[in-house]
């Protein structure tokens, strides 16, 4: 089986970006957040329900781009980012996201230090929300005992810490 590398943390902190740096930079492919994609269909006043059919679609787009990866998969969030999401819109956690086993080889959860970006999907721009976010990222990451860096700073340091980390793990 092929690792994945997922990128973890809160709205507009660089995921999509560096998901697509990697992979360049890598030569494989990587997965877009599911979940924005789904708001941008279904619109972003989710219920519980939403976030399953976010974790299927998820894990479908993953097992389709699976095959044409090399040496790893890079994922722009995974079912554990939809469970921080769950924590973050409602407050408690959900059976099925807690059950979600295939989890990543290495995750890399990105510091909330960009400036915020509004967009059509992004629902969390005050500071106080976004910091809350950000622990609930870490804590998913904390509670479920997987590896994981933290990644900060401009585009161009995020890429070398990351490039760092994927090599300090022994994925590349």
């Amino acid at each position: 089986m092929i690792p994945s590398i997922v990128l973890h943390g809160p709205e507009s902190t660089g995921k999509s970006t560096l998901a697509a740096m990697l992979a360049d930079h890598f030569d494989t492919v990587w997965v877009p957040e599911y979940g924005r994609t789904y708001c941008e269909e279904h619109g972003t006043d989710l219920i519980p329900d939403d976030l399953m059919r976010i974790m299927e679609g998820h894990v479908a787009a993953v097992a389709q781009a699976m095959p044409q990866a090399r040496r790893f998969l890079i994922q722009d969030t995974d079912p554990l980012m939809t469970a921080a999401w769950s924590m973050m819109l409602f407050g408690h956690r959900m059976a099925a996201l807690d059950a979600f086993a295939d989890v990543g080889a290495l995750y890399l959860l990105m510091e909330n230090d960009l400036p915020w970006v509004a967009d059509s999907v992004r629902m969390f721009p005050e500071a106080a929300d976004q910091a809350r976010f950000m622990a609930l990222c870490e804590a998913e990451l904390v509670r479920r005992g997987v590896r994981w860096v933290r990644i900060g700073g401009s585009r161009e340091q995020r890429l070398e810490s990351a490039v760092a980390a994927i090599r300090d793990a022994g994925l590349a």
